[in-house]
């Protein structure tokens, strides 16, 4: 089942065309990995799928993208509520100033939850999924700042899983870290597919291969060159731009 499509999505800053005419369906529960040299728009491309994009005043949106058969760029949209639906996860880990039991529960204080056992229901379940519980279970008060890179990259995965979202979307989740927090995440986001629908920007070919399902491939200006399930884009891609960017001849 599909739980993201982009019908003809294009994107511009200012004059600028970042996305062209991108045509994809994202399915549910599974990791999509989304490829391509630097400046190929897979940023753009997440930030658009929960509107995050809205932020960047130049930027010019043509096209639709359903989620759940909806078009999230619709009149009457509730952002807010997309959010909570589809939340994110940025590159360089960004844990609020504050404890490790606050960052988890901020969201869920937002949008009304007071009670204090819930509250604590929430941040040991979201601290759980984050595989984090056992490591902070014992100074949930300290600043989340104190963690390790790895630990804040899981508190804001932890973070965004308080809202219980739908879709989680990863802009270079382990471009900061070292290979054994790297693992961690890796091992994390494989598990986290059960539940909710993963897509996961990343450099890493080998990453890519790893861990996800299905994989896209954008080259210059956003244009889709090839989707298709990762085993078949990796063994045997249809393009030969494909071909050489994986095999690490240019990008």
């Amino acid at each position: 089942m599909n739980k993201i499509e982009t019908r003809n999505l294009s994107i511009w800053y200012g004059d600028g065309r970042v996305l062209t005419d991108v045509n994809m369906k994202i399915k549910e529960k599974c990791i999509t990995a989304i490829i391509g040299p630097s400046g190929c728009g897979k940023t753009t491309f997440i930030k658009a799928i929960n509107r995050m994009i809205d932020l960047t005043h130049i930027a010019r949106i043509e096209g639709e993208i359903l989620c759940d058969g909806e078009n999230i760029y619709d009149d009457g949209i509730d952002v807010v509520e997309l959010r909570k639906k589809i939340g994110m996860v940025f590159q360089k880990p960004n844990p609020f100033p504050m404890s490790i039991y606050e960052n988890v529960a901020y969201g869920p204080r937002v949008h009304g939850i007071k009670d204090r056992r819930s509250l604590n229901e929430i941040v040991e379940k979201s601290l759980r999924e984050a595989f984090l519980w056992d490591e902070v279970k014992d100074r949930l008060n300290e600043p989340a700042l104190g963690s390790s890179g790895g630990q804040q990259q899981r508190l804001c995965i932890a973070r965004a899983l308080s809202m219980k979202p739908e879709v989680i979307l990863f802009d270079e989740p382990c471009s900061a870290l070292d290979p054994i927090s790297t693992s961690k995440i890796e091992d994390l986001i494989v598990e986290l597919k059960k539940n909710y629908t993963v897509i996961i920007v990343t450099h890493n070919m080998q990453q890519a291969a790893r861990i996800s399902d299905y994989t896209a491939f954008f080259l210059t200006r956003g244009e889709l060159i090839e989707y298709g399930s990762t085993s078949r884009i990796f063994e045997r891609p249809l393009d030969k731009r494909t071909e050489d960017y994986i095999t690490g001849r240019f990008g």
